[in-house]
């Protein structure tokens, strides 16, 4: 079982991305790209990468595209190394292949990290690697992981989560964003910048960060998108009055109407939507900018930073000082583009 992700002082550590019949492409070459780029920040082949499956062999991605593999069986896993399971609709076949889980198991009793990218952990869940220990997945199937496994603590919101050793990732990019805080955790965050900028991505979205926003959950959660150009509205106009009068009139509604209608589509009022949206705003703004707070929540329609404070509170449990001191990428990232030039 792995135990905590120590720096190993060791020239070279093999990765290893374990897939199957109908794995996502993109969980495989997003974060191995970042594994491959790191020798080159490094100077050298400080990453053996590998992609291997049960049998070894050709295996078809979700995009037709073919991947040529190892045999799992035979890779030879030992301390230094790490152990990914990608994710794909394939994975939850191979979850049940008694084989495949078994050679899973195998190959990570001496890995110093074992990790999942997306739905992937269905498959450390299946080797009983999640049991007690906090895990995430794609959204979309957080539920799932949970009813089908309830001895995992599964958190739906971080990108990514490490638990002594156990590294787990949420939906498709995340797994560049875990690549990228096992770079770190290795290297130092010098090299995970220069490695971000090589990549052009940010330089790391901490793993307690949210998948996605408030107002997205929601907007995922309304499934006719009746009011889902009213949120896009609301967005590009989030200093505007956006009480439920002024909304009720851009929708062609009385008040009254308008806030029954609003309530049955999404479960909530509209004035608590406003407040998601402009906290969503202004998270991104503590994230990616320098600007004072009170400024922040001046454009981002609180009108005061007392106002905001107590949204935060609400919203996320933390006031925007804290959030900023926990996210904030400033020091890295240009205030006018989340990429790096």
């Amino acid at each position: 079982m792995p135990t905590n992700s120590a720096n190993f002082d060791i020239e070279k550590r093999q990765i290893a991305f374990v897939i199957f019949e109908d794995v996502k492409l993109l969980d495989v070459s997003g974060p191995l790209q970042v594994f491959s780029d790191a020798n080159k920040i490094l100077g050298h082949a400080h990453y053996g990468t590998t992609v291997a499956s049960l049998s070894g062999g050709p295996v078809t991605t979700d995009t037709g595209v073919l991947l040529n593999t190892r045999r799992l069986a035979g890779l030879g896993m030992d301390t230094p190394d790490t152990l990914i399971a990608c994710g794909g609709n394939g994975v939850f076949e191979a979850s049940l292949d008694i084989r495949m889980v078994r050679a899973m198991s195998k190959a990570s009793e001496k890995c110093g990290r074992v990790a999942s990218c997306c739905t992937g952990a269905f498959l450390l869940a299946a080797c009983g690697i999640l049991k007690d220990r906090r895990a995430v997945t794609h959204w979309q199937y957080c539920n799932q992981l949970s009813q089908q496994y309830p001895a995992i603590m599964v958190d739906p919101d971080p990108i990514f989560i490490e638990d002594d050793g156990i590294w787990t990732s949420a939906g498709v990019t995340a797994g560049i964003d875990l690549a990228l805080a096992m770079v770190e955790a290795d290297h130092g965050r010098d090299i995970a910048l220069k490695l971000a900028r090589e990549l052009l991505v940010y330089v790391k979205r901490p793993g307690g960060q949210s998948q996605f926003s408030e107002a997205l959950k929601q907007q995922a959660r309304t499934t006719s998108g009746r009011f889902d150009a009213l949120h896009l509205w609301m967005r590009e106009n989030i200093t505007q009055d956006l009480r439920v009068d002024s909304l009720a009139r851009r929708c062609a509604m009385s008040p009254r109407s308008f806030a029954r209608v609003y309530a049955a589509e999404t479960g909530q009022t509209p004035a608590r939507m406003v407040e998601q949206i402009r906290v969503d705003i202004a998270r991104a703004l503590l994230e990616q900018s320098t600007d004072s707070i009170k400024h922040i929540a001046d454009i981002s329609g609180f009108g005061n930073d007392e106002r905001m404070r107590r949204s935060f509170l609400r919203q996320i449990g933390i006031s925007p000082q804290a959030y900023r001191q926990r996210f904030d990428q400033s020091e890295v990232t240009p205030k006018t583009s989340p990429f790096f030039d």
